[in-house]
């Protein structure tokens, strides 16, 4: 894997050099993350001319939620009194020579980035923009594996509570519990809060467990997701806890399965952002939901929940093969409840098969 980091870090040391930067200053966690390998609190990753270094405020620990940092690269850890690792590193970048140097403008508060230029004064500091970012939109097979088993791990949470009795139990007891299988099939932890919406709750976007308990006739929704080493996936599904579900249920759900597939079908390397997103939200609208969709259709998925790309009405961009992406329309009808279903898939050429569908949890409304 050093190889794989060294690479990354040497295609944004071209950019750089490209831009008129000598060195770079990488401060995002998730960022200083797919570069070094492991992002320990506080760390910035400065990136030289010829050599990189990793400048933290205390010792990379064994917790998996850091990651293992790249042991071909130089680490410094600073004294307790050592102060901002990024004034340090600005500082460093002089020292060595350097005249330039970009940093992540949308990452760094105003008073540490002047912090940056009174350390350095003799730095002309300029935008890295969203470089790395850019980089990390396409995963390569080591980044899918994990998103794959981070899948696995989150179907299988989600299957052995779909086997427990669930009358009668709190939103809160339900999402806990999730969080904690999770981790017994080797999640690091979960990629977000946990939701689980119950009766009028359900089908809400990010809905944040209460007290309510489940009752017969409900629509129940999750969305959940495993972190594995740093990489995220996600999944929602909707079911109808009782007997047979009412007329209502049967209609809303077939509505949103439907418009969820026509997105999941339009995935495909070329594909317009904006495209997908239309393909369930035209279906949606004209069955009367427009106003009350979300604004995103769905997002891309990594080492955050939330990267690019954005499946937006006002996403500019194109799908590239290796892109993991979130299909995850939903409906909400305030004071009676709605529905929600969310996968991960991986972006393929038709070639390849298509997408790839990476939570595979079925997507039948059940009745539990």
């Amino acid at each position: 894997m050093s190889q794989v980091f060294a690479d990354r870090r040497g295609r944004l040391r071209g950019r750089c050099a490209a831009a008129g930067s000598a060195a770079a200053l990488v401060s995002r966690p998730a960022n200083v993350r797919y570069l070094a390998g492991g992002s320990p609190p506080g760390s910035v990753l400065l990136i030289g001319a010829e050599d990189d270094v990793l400048l933290s405020p205390r010792a990379p620990g064994d917790d998996p939620t850091e990651g293992r940092v790249d042991e071909a690269l130089r680490q410094v850890v600073l004294p307790s009194s050592g102060g901002d690792p990024a004034v340090a590193a600005a500082d460093l970048a002089q020292r060595s020579g350097a005249d330039g140097l970009a940093v992540e403008e949308h990452h760094l508060s105003v008073a540490r980035y002047r912090a940056l230029g009174s350390a350095a004064p003799h730095l002309r500091l300029a935008d890295l923009g969203n470089a790395v970012e850019q980089e990390r939109v396409v995963k390569d097979d080591d980044e899918i594996t994990c998103l794959r088993i981070a899948a696995e791990i989150t179907d299988q949470a989600l299957g052995e509570l779909l086997e427990s009795i669930l009358v009668g139990r709190t939103e809160r007891h339900l999402a806990l519990e999730l969080e904690r299988r999770l981790v017994d099939h080797g999640a690091d932890g979960p990629a977000f809060p946990t939701s689980v919406a119950t009766g009028p709750h359900s089908g809400r976007g990010g809905h944040r467990p209460t007290d309510r308990r489940v009752e017969e006739g409900d629509f129940l929704s999750v969305c959940l997701g495993a972190d594995y080493r740093g990489y995220r996936c996600e999944i929602g599904r909707t079911f109808v806890i009782g007997t047979a579900p009412a007329d209502w249920q049967v209609e809303l759900y077939d509505l949103v399965f439907t418009a969820q597939r026509a997105a999941r079908e339009a995935l495909a390397p070329g594909t317009a952002y904006r495209d997908v997103d239309r393909a369930a939200r035209q279906l949606l609208d004209a069955a009367g939901h427009g106003a009350s969709l979300a604004p995103s259709l769905g997002h891309g998925v990594g080492l955050e929940i939330q990267e690019d790309p954005q499946l937006s009405p006002s996403a500019m961009g194109k799908l590239d093969a290796c892109v993991p992406v979130t299909v995850e329309p939903g409906v909400h009808l305030p004071g009676r409840g709605g529905v929600r279903i969310d996968d991960t898939l991986v972006v393929r050429q038709e070639a390849d098969g298509g997408p790839e569908l990476l939570t595979i949890t079925t997507k039948e409304l059940l009745a539990l």
